[in-house]
């Protein structure tokens, strides 16, 4: 005789998208309680929980305290975008990846990085600017800074073969980050390293990573003219 089938989180996932779906529970309806639901699929109130705030976080249903759990009114589409380190963008295109570190140097963390990370007034940071080419020609300039009292071991890492963001994906998880995109204007600095002329349009994406709330790097990484990014959803 096989046991029966344990109910997981995905199959009541599955289910509430699919009555979603099917208009059995229409934009704006109350959804059962999570108990209620539980008893339905024989599961724990936990694994329903788990169900609904993937749902929540793809923008299918309102979760509000007291008030419930409801339907979206407009549901959103969230774009999956995955960030990738510098060599596997370049190598994707089939090009020849090679790093330069441009500068490294022990500093105390200026004021817009303290009131940006939340850290403490002072504190040491490893700042590291860095290029990245594709096929030998400028792919993106990386201009990063790390917390030591988080990544301690960064202070007698060189860099000088192994790029920052490598290095730090081995070294120290992130539970949770931020990231920002803007369009800017190459500087005299910008122009130089990526080839282009002062003032052309740029590219850049910022990313902020922390673990546990302790905060562990900010990145800005400006690309090539005519970079492209792309996501799925």
């Amino acid at each position: 005789m096989q046991a029966a089938k344990k109910t997981g989180f995905q199959d009541v996932r599955d289910e509430v998208m699919r009555r979603i779906e099917d208009r059995v529970w229409p934009q704006g309806a109350l959804l059962p309680t999570e108990a209620d639901l539980a008893e339905e699929f024989g599961c724990a109130r936990a694994t329903v929980n788990r169900a609904l705030r993937e749902l929540a976080e793809r923008g299918i249903i309102d979760r509000k305290r007291k008030s419930g759990t409801r339907v979206a009114l407009q549901p959103v589409k969230q774009a999956k975008l995955e960030i990738a380190t510098a060599r596997r963008l370049v190598e994707e295109r089939n090009a020849t990846y090679r790093y330069a570190m441009v500068s490294r140097n022990l500093q105390a963390a200026p004021g817009w990085l303290v009131s940006q990370m939340g850290l403490p007034a002072g504190c040491d940071i490893l700042h590291i600017e860095a290029m990245h080419y594709a096929d030998g020609q400028p792919f993106q300039f990386e201009d990063r800074w790390i917390n030591i009292a988080a990544v301690p071991d960064c202070e007698a890492t060189d860099f000088e073969t192994t790029p920052p963001s490598e290095w730090l994906l081995s070294a120290v998880p992130f539970s949770n980050a931020e990231v920002g995109f803007l369009a800017t204007a190459a500087d005299a600095t910008l122009a130089e390293y990526l080839n282009c002329a002062p003032g052309t349009p740029l590219f850049q994406m910022e990313r902020s990573t922390w673990f546990q709330d302790q905060p562990v790097t900010f990145a800005r990484m400006t690309y090539h003219p005519g970079y492209r990014m792309r996501s799925t959803y």
